[in-house]
């Protein structure tokens, strides 16, 4: 929890940090330069002409900002990170006036300065790695609620399964039309886990040893996050044992001609294996079919667990206690920086 840091300042910590990261990001899309309806010497001099022109455009930025030439920043603010998003997007602007390529370029910066303010700014792979470590603890914490909601799960899906409609659907979609509802459930996922973050926060903050110093904003946030990452690995981890439970399912009893019959449409044979002597085939259709019902699946968990007060008090629990060493330290580096403070002045 990097946010624990007193001081801790995004304009110096976080993406002065992730300035290398972005240096390198910027020179790769000087390809953006790069026309397919030009010669190989047209484009060779435009994506010479980007990289001077880039060069120049963060000199001119240095000089703007009344720093040295090829100064790197000690502080990459608002400033600093604007010139990142749209000095880059106007290569392709310049260079051919492509102005969907320009506008690309611009968003797929603004989502690298927001997944290094997560990495880094948040610890997010810290944060992954610990809340995976504790997986399973966290999941015995839940049990209760699992024995609960996975016969209900199970049942849905089994009804679900050997509906003509339902592979019909899963199967005949275009596939980004199936990522994109995929994703609408995870949207929706995370919007009900949002809701009920503030409510674990103070849970915690309640049980804890803040030492006297309740916790900023950022630390809030930073908090919210740990909750959030560890209660996603819990739903990924059962949508998971879902899909392959369907899918081995499916593939001991729904063989490829009646799979064909439902869709209505030959089947994408994937691979196949004998088992007790019978040839059991796994198509793209089931797998599909599958994932289908295990992402809805996702959805009803992650619902069940916020209305299940006693889940609630149960993971709050568990993760106050695997949280409590981390606030301890808290308390003991407050306590030093203020010893430290007090003699200094």
């Amino acid at each position: 929890m990097p946010a624990l840091i007193q001081d801790y300042s995004a304009a110096e910590d976080i993406f002065t940090r992730a300035l290398p990261f972005f240096a390198v990001v910027a020179l790769f899309e000087v390809a953006g330069a790069f026309n397919s309806d030009w010669s190989l010497q047209t484009n060779l001099a435009a994506v010479l002409g980007g990289v001077a022109m880039l060069v120049a455009s963060y000199g001119l930025f240095n000089r703007f900002m009344e720093r040295p030439f090829f100064a790197l920043p000690k502080r990459v603010g608002l400033p600093e990170l604007t010139a990142f998003v749209l000095l880059p997007s106007l290569l392709p602007l310049v260079f051919g006036g492509q102005i969907g390529s320009a506008a690309l370029t611009a968003l797929a910066n603004l989502v690298l300065i927001g997944l290094a303010w997560l990495v880094i700014g948040l610890g997010l792979f810290s944060i992954i790695r610990w809340a995976g470590a504790r997986l399973f603890a966290q999941l015995a914490a839940s049990l209760t609620l699992m024995v609960r909601a996975l016969p209900l799960i199970l049942f849905f899906g089994l009804v679900s399964f050997f509906a003509a409609e339902i592979w019909q659907i899963f199967s005949l979609v275009a596939t980004p039309r199936y990522i994109a509802t995929v994703l609408l459930f995870v949207v929706i996922g995370l919007l009900f886990l949002a809701v009920r973050l503030p409510g674990s926060v103070n849970g915690i903050e309640d049980t804890v040893d803040l030492a006297g110093t309740p916790l900023r904003r950022p630390e809030r946030i930073n908090l919210a996050m740990v909750i959030l990452i560890s209660q996603v690995l819990q739903i990924l981890l059962v949508t998971m044992l879902v899909w392959l439970f369907f899918a081995a399912f499916g593939a001991l009893l729904v063989d490829v001609k009646l799979g064909e019959t439902w869709v209505g449409a030959e089947a994408n044979q994937l691979f196949d294996f004998s088992l007790f002597g019978e040839k059991v085939v796994v198509t793209d259709q089931l797998l599909r079919s599958s994932f289908g019902i295990a992402a809805f699946s996702g959805l009803y968990y992650t619902v069940a667990m916020l209305v299940d007060a006693t889940y609630r008090d149960e993971f709050v629990a568990e993760l106050t206690e695997q949280m409590r060493s981390t606030f301890h330290i808290r308390a003991n580096y407050l306590t030093l920086r203020a010893e430290e403070t007090a003699r200094t002045n």
